[in-house]
């Protein structure tokens, strides 16, 4: 991979090791399908395990590093310069369900700016990767953002809210409605840095979700970028990793595609 510098390298090998795990409780997760008790909490466990692997790989070769983790929260110094975003298991209500769709995302910030990230998927064994100022990787095949220019051809992901999440009250449906009358198809994976890193490899267009945790996106946000793409709030809030509507595409249709998601949130 054309990725050489050792945070990365690091990073990439934790997100390796605590794969392996993953790879093996899918496979249990699959079996407990069957039964009446489901497999609910061993999924819990099994991301715990993520996280706890990550954890320790990503402290032992950074032991100066703070974390903020999905499971565990704020770590470490809190004023330390550099600070891991974790999120051990991206994609959980897929893997609950044995869709073989999810990811371990691994941002880096410093000094509050994002400056590395890693998104790998175990199933297919996908490693996306991206540096500032060193370009997104995929495995070693440099990426860059799709470049279609017409909505009219263009794939965009999103995350669907459902049960209590907030954004189904904040004008969702208006979104998606005004978006289906504009673009070639509109995708939900369940999976939001998955999502964010198939926008810089080109294989969507686009991508939107409200409310999103600072570890579902700081990986991705660090991808798109390096590939050339836009990604920003829709409220046009400089601070990313807040709360609001993230919006990622290429730069062509940024605009336009801002524009139509603005009617309905």
């Amino acid at each position: 991979m054309a990725l050489r510098s050792a945070n990365i390298t690091v990073m990439m090998q934790a997100a390796r090791k605590a794969a392996r795990h993953l790879l093996r409780d899918f496979g249990e997760v699959e079996h407990l399908q069957v039964s009446i008790k489901g497999p609910g909490d061993y999924v819990s466990a099994a991301d715990r395990r993520s996280e706890q692997i990550l954890r320790q790989e990503l402290a032992r070769a950074r032991p100066g590093f703070a974390f903020l983790l999905e499971e565990s929260g704020a770590v470490g110094d809190l004023e330390a310069d550099y600070r891991w975003i974790i999120d051990p298991l991206d994609g959980t209500t897929n893997f609950l369900h044995a869709v073989p769709h999810f990811a371990i995302s691994i941002g880096l910030e410093r000094q509050g700016e994002l400056v590395a990230g890693v998104v790998y998927d175990p199933i297919k064994d996908e490693m996306f990767g991206a540096e500032k100022g060193a370009g997104a990787y995929l495995n070693d095949r440099r990426l860059r953002v799709s470049r279609r220019t017409e909505l009219a051809s263009c794939l965009i992901g999103t995350g669907i809210p459902v049960l209590d999440w907030p954004g189904r009250k904040l004008g969702f449906a208006a979104q998606l409605d005004r978006l289906a009358g504009e673009v070639s198809g509109v995708r939900r994976l369940g999976t939001a840095s998955l999502d964010l890193a198939y926008v810089a490899a080109g294989r969507f267009d686009g991508f939107w979700e409200y409310d999103l945790k600072p570890w579902d996106m700081a990986a991705g946000i660090v991808l798109v970028r390096e590939a050339g793409g836009l990604v920003g709030r829709l409220d046009g809030d400089p601070d990313l990793l807040g709360r609001g509507t993230l919006v990622a595409s290429n730069p062509a249709i940024h605009e336009r595609f801002c524009e139509l998601l603005r009617v309905g949130g």
